[in-house]
């Protein structure tokens, strides 16, 4: 058995979604055990995620970085850095913003950063864009709202709520690409706790 964590923040509930996603997502596999905590609550008590095998971050774009109760809860976390706490756990990160870019690739970049920092071993999407809709590749339109990776990140999940209010944002394809990463952050996890043997 091993366990994920999923640990977000979400200010309109975008990225809530995305988070139960990435949640139901690792929850498929056999032998994972999920927690999912706001980054208010895993502040309170950031022990809890000692016996964490792997934890997933995610937060919506602001301004093209992290938000700020991310950016908060990192500085409380900064506690495990010093122990090397996480060293050696799986990491992921997952985010949101309002247009297609919004400059998503710098808050998922500061995220793995963070994650380095504190020795973890991160794991990107490993998903071409658009795979369920390859012909939108070739025209101007793109792909729609129900494409996996529509925006082809390689980091993690980054979706586009536009203007949006949940539940009709994130898309369809945004939420599938949760739900996909959460499973192969957990596999991985598994993978590397149990050894490739």
């Amino acid at each position: 058995m091993a366990k994920v964590a999923v640990i977000y923040h979400s200010g309109f509930g975008h990225t809530k979604r995305q988070a139960e996603a990435v949640a139901r997502g690792a929850e498929e596999v056999s032998d994972i055990e999920v927690v999912i905590y706001s980054v208010a609550e895993a502040g309170e008590d950031i022990d809890v995620f000692d016996d964490a095998d792997a934890i997933i971050f995610g937060c919506p774009t602001y301004m093209g970085n992290v938000s700020a109760d991310m950016k908060k809860f990192q500085e409380i976390a900064a506690s495990k850095w010093f122990s090397m706490g996480w060293k050696d756990k799986i990491a992921g990160a997952f985010t949101n913003s309002s247009s297609f870019s919004g400059d998503k690739m710098n808050t998922l970049s500061s995220i793995m950063i963070n994650a380095m920092q504190h020795g973890m071993i991160y794991v990107g999407t490993a998903m071409f864009p658009a795979p369920n809709e390859t012909d939108a590749l070739e025209n101007l339109e793109g792909p729609s709202s129900n494409a996996l990776n529509r925006v082809g990140s390689s980091m993690g999940p980054a979706a586009s709520s536009f203007q949006v209010n949940p539940p009709q944002a994130p898309g369809a394809g945004d939420i599938a690409t949760a739900e996909a990463y959460g499973q192969r952050v957990a596999n991985i996890t598994l993978q590397f706790k149990r050894g490739r043997g």
